[in-house]
């Protein structure tokens, strides 16, 4: 599948080292005003080449509009048509990979499903295909940005080096992430530890969904947390999703737990927010957070047992540009998920009101 969502509708298209990655977002409300600096700033911040911890490969991910949006900047309710142009591959790095399956790498699986496979990066298994992803995010935050909704993603953990509580539950149990300078430079530590030796890391990316309204979602197949959880584990290397208090609700006591009401629902329905924001898969008005855990980048920088496809074993040394901690580059994708599932959840809302 290539293309992702029900009536806000992302389908995407291009290879790592193809020519181009892009895109159509078909759904967009007509009349909402583009922002490109505000898109351009949410791309650059998944760019690669900025951060020296992670991927050195530098693209200038500057979008290209084909259609949808009127000169004026204004969206015309049609499909939006975007493409990103590839400046800056160097398949050659690639060439050992043409007849050798990377271990925990989707090369071997992509071959069984198609019987071939793009070697060159890794083809659509590539993370340069979120690129597509923050361009249909940052545009339908372009039009969410009108109901006050809010999305903040961070890292919040990388490897051992963690924040205990990513969240934190302050007055009128409001949600922010928890950060500090010291956990930060920890964390960047151990990066570029594993950078150094080779090696990769992986980590925890934190979100939460703040301003949304009571009532959205569709109970039993339909539910919010499994649509969110739909698109995140569609994300690059992400292993696991949990919201509210994810696993640690299965270590407590029913009476730790409850989310007692407030008198009158006011200021908020609820005094606490264990439940993460969604009961029976509706949302309570309260704010929606969630975990993603992501596996360590699988390409590392020392020589590793390759298959061949002939089921020989070589010792191979992969070359090419890798992030030693794919979680790094990872909120603003998460973000920019978010951002579609919520566009999604309001055009079915607005169908169901209508």
């Amino acid at each position: 599948m290539n293309t992702f969502g029900e009536r806000l509708r992302l389908t995407t298209f291009g290879e790592s080292h193809g020519k181009a990655m892009g895109g159509i977002l078909d759904g967009m409300p007509s009349g909402v005003e583009i922002d490109m600096e505000g898109i351009q700033e949410m791309i650059d911040r998944r760019r690669t080449g900025v951060d020296p911890l992670t991927s050195q490969r530098r693209e200038t991910d500057v979008p290209e509009i084909l259609s949808g949006v009127s000169e004026d900047g204004f969206t015309l309710g049609t499909p939006i048509g975007f493409i990103f142009r590839n400046s800056d591959a160097r398949s050659g790095d690639y060439s050992e990979l043409a007849d050798h399956f990377r271990p925990n790498h989707a090369d071997y699986c992509y071959d069984l499903r198609y019987g071939r496979r793009d070697y060159r990066g890794g083809g659509r298994a590539s993370a340069r295909e979120t690129v597509n992803w923050v361009m249909g995010g940052a545009l339908a935050r372009e039009w969410l940005a009108l109901y006050d909704f809010d999305v903040e993603a961070r890292l919040t953990a990388v490897g051992h080096v963690h924040y205990d509580e990513p969240f934190e539950f302050g007055e009128n149990a409001e949600i922010g992430i928890a950060y500090n300078d010291d956990v930060e430079a920890a964390m960047r530590a151990e990066v570029e530890r594993a950078r150094s030796e080779g090696d990769s890391v992986g980590g925890r990316v934190s979100c939460v969904i703040t301003g949304v309204p009571g009532g959205l979602g569709d109970p039993v197949f339909g539910k919010v947390q499994a649509r969110l959880a739909q698109a995140m584990m569609s994300l690059n290397a992400v292993k696991g999703f949990e919201y509210g208090m994810g696993s640690r609700m299965a270590e407590a006591r029913g009476s730790e737990v409850i989310d007692n009401f407030n008198e009158g629902f006011c200021p908020t329905p609820f005094s606490s927010n264990h439940a993460g924001g969604v009961l029976g898969g509706i949302t309570t008005g309260m704010p929606i957070y969630f975990n993603l855990r992501f596996k360590p980048t699988p390409t590392i920088g020392r020589p590793v047992a390759m298959a061949t496809e002939d089921g020989e074993i070589d010792i191979v040394q992969a070359r090419g540009r890798h992030d030693p901690c794919v979680a790094m580059r990872a909120p603003v994708i998460v973000e920019a998920l978010s951002w579609m599932v919520l566009g999604d959840l309001m055009l079915q809302q607005q169908l169901v009101i209508s």
